[in-house]
């Protein structure tokens, strides 16, 4: 089975703009991104999907695969169907370009379960809450699933809503983890259907595949799947690389 990783990095940034370029230590954070991604043993290749020459010479300068797409791409999941084509791909896995701790583990868990389970049209990931604030917070979101391990529902809410605090609620709110792993064919669906109301209303694409049937996943995972969208971000992540050492 091909798996071809895309990491999608673009230059506008409503928050940070050229953050694929900002220096983490020393390093692109771009470079750290795609130097863990090398590490991945599952993967068929690997390519970062950039909308500026600047960001596809760095990636291109330091020895791997960069290839241009359209400015004008509403998502992150455009870019990368678009980067894909003409390669001869059975499963896409779609890379934050703003995570320089993804776990090489990680995309390799998802490659594993897309193999091993052809039923599947996606996968992705969650990991345990370790923070209350981040529970109440919009801006994390939530995934539930069924028996199986497939998503039933993501939120910016908490889900599911315990309604007698009295009950036991361990393990039962997952913070989703934004990578994804796609079936080629169920990519090209889906970057042609509009979004739909609940993604309209959530601000959340994975719904728009719930809503048109995906069978999808849930894998768990420690990697809490940290990015940089921030200064601020870039100085908490800078201390987490400098603890590693």
């Amino acid at each position: 089975m091909n798996t071809i990783g895309v990491i999608p990095a673009r230059w506008a940034s409503s928050r940070l703009p050229g953050k694929s370029l900002i220096p983490i230590c020393g390093k692109p954070l771009i470079q750290w991104v795609v130097e863990r991604v090398s590490r991945a043993g599952l993967l068929t290749s690997f390519m970062v999907a950039t909308d500026d020459s600047r960001i596809r010479d760095v990636v291109e300068n330091l020895g791997f695969r960069a290839v241009m797409t359209s400015p004008d791409h509403p998502t992150g999941t455009d870019r990368i169907e678009e980067a894909v084509r003409g390669e001869d791909a059975d499963v896409v896995i779609n890379i934050q370009g703003d995570e320089p701790l993804i776990d090489p583990g990680l995309i390799d868990c998802l490659a594993e379960t897309m193999a091993s389970r052809p039923e599947l049209d996606m996968a992705t990931a969650a990991t345990p809450f370790r923070d209350a604030a981040h529970l109440a917070s919009p801006s994390v979101v939530k995934v539930v699933w069924n028996e199986v391990g497939e998503a039933l529902y993501f939120s910016r809410l908490p889900i599911p809503y315990v309604r007698d605090a009295a009950d036991d609620i361990d393990g039962l709110h997952w913070r989703h983890v934004g990578i994804y792993a796609y079936r080629r064919e169920f990519l090209g669906r889906l970057v042609k259907m509009p979004p739909c109301a609940l993604e309209r209303a959530e601000r959340l694409e994975q719904l728009r595949a719930l809503h048109i049937g995906a069978r999808m996943a849930v894998v768990e995972t420690a990697d809490e799947g940290i990015g940089v969208d921030t200064p601020e971000d870039v100085e908490y992540v800078e201390r987490l690389l400098k603890n590693r050492d």
